[in-house]
């Protein structure tokens, strides 16, 4: 399984971006598609959970929204009012269950770079 994302980049602050992440490979489950972002200095942060439920860092509530296409096993992060804070490289995560042994696995992203300027 592989997890390919995009739309990162340079943004000035109150400014939006959508990145998106996408899976493929053979036969599996996705259980839940999740967001992280680690900044330059810093550990890597949860940012937004899309499982079960949808759970949001307070510092992005209402300013992110995560959603799915199950259908094309994608998940999107739109952000609005982006600020300096909000910098750094955006991972995407998969939780998967692979069809070949029925064992859930956690994948990453290879990241993608946010920055935004004041």
């Amino acid at each position: 399984v592989q997890l390919v994302e995009s739309g990162g980049g340079l943004v000035q602050a109150g400014g939006s971006l959508r990145l998106s992440c996408a899976a493929s490979g053979s036969s599996f489950t996705i259980n839940a598609m999740n967001w992280y972002r680690q900044a330059p200095g810093k550990q890597r942060e949860l940012v937004a959970i899309s499982g079960v439920t949808i759970i949001y860092a307070d510092s992005v509530k209402g300013r992110f929204t995560i959603s799915r296409d199950n259908a094309k096993n994608t998940v999107y992060l739109e952000m609005n009012s982006l600020n300096p804070e909000d910098t750094g490289v955006y991972y995407c995560n998969a939780r998967i269950l692979e069809d070949s042994d029925y064992v859930l696995r956690d994948y990453w992203g290879q990241g993608t770079q946010v920055t935004v300027s004041s």
